[in-house]
Parts: structure tokens; C-alpha cells; sequence
């Protein structure tokens, strides 16, 4: 198993957590937010899971299914947490649409956002330079 087979299937287990969140008892508070942070909802739910599926199906298929779902699922997941960092609401779980801009301290877009960030940046990073899987004859 490749890499960024590897890779994928840990993002598999990362989404799928993130989309047990709200499901495992002391980690939400009594206004429903993760860690204190964090208002999911079952959009943000279904987003997670879906993620996740796509990851595992990913890993499991091929070297370029999990190199293709890290580029995509990095650049969506990067750009939802940049716009999320600049407005206030992301656009994956359709925030933007639903609250518009919204005038948040720039320390808690931070910690909101920052996963997305993260996740998606390590994704890209990932699907670009940590490419270890074969290679069609003749290429370098």
C-alpha cells in the first residue's frame, strides 16, 4: 500500500470522528458545540461522512484514486476554511449562503476554521509531494 494510500485512510478515521462528534457524550456543551467551539450540525455531520466514505473508497481503489481524493478534497477543504477565516462562514456546509458574513472574533475564526485548514493544506501537500506510487514507463 502506497503512501498516499496510507494517507487516505487516516483521513478516513479523521472524518469519521469529526462526523461522531456531536454523537459522543462530554464533548458537546449544553449549546451543542464540540469542544466549546464547534457547532456542528447534521450538514456538517453528513459532510464529514461523506468525506470520509470518499477517502476510504479512495484508499481503497488505487494509488491515483487517493492521490486524485487528497488534491480535490484538500483544494475544497482548504478554500472552506480560508473563506470561513475571511468571512466568518464557510461554504462546504453552505454557511455562507445561510448566515452571510459574519462578525466574528478573528481568534475564534481561527480555532473555527483551523481544522480546515489543515486537513486541506496537508491534503494538497500531500497529492503533490509526498507522491510515492508508480509511475507510467518513461516518465521521471
Amino acid at each position: 500500500m502506497t503512501l498516499l494510500r496510507k494517507i487516505a485512510l487516516c483521513y478516513f478515521v479523521a472524518l469519521l470522528g469529526a462526523a461522531a462528534l456531536n454523537y459522543v457524550p462530554g464533548l458537546t456543551d449544553d449549546q451543542g458545540r464540540s469542544f466549546g467551539i464547534f457547532a456542528l450540525d447534521i450538514y456538517d455531520d453528513l459532510l464529514h461522512l461523506f468525506s470520509a466514505l470518499w477517502a476510504l473508497t479512495a484508499a481503497l481503489m488505487s494509488h491515483n484514486a487517493a492521490r486524485a481524493f487528497l488534491k480535490y478534497f484538500g483544494i475544497l477543504y482548504l478554500a472552506d476554511g480560508v473563506l470561513g477565516l475571511i468571512t466568518g462562514s464557510g461554504y462546504l456546509d453552505l454557511g455562507i449562503i445561510n448566515y452571510g458574513v459574519q462578525d466574528l472574533d478573528f481568534t475564534f475564526k481561527i480555532f473555527a476554521n483551523l481544522p480546515h485548514i489543515l486537513l486541506g493544506g496537508f491534503a494538497v501537500l500531500s497529492a503533490f509531494l509526498l507522491d510515492d506510487g508508480p509511475r507510467p514507463a518513461g516518465t521521471h
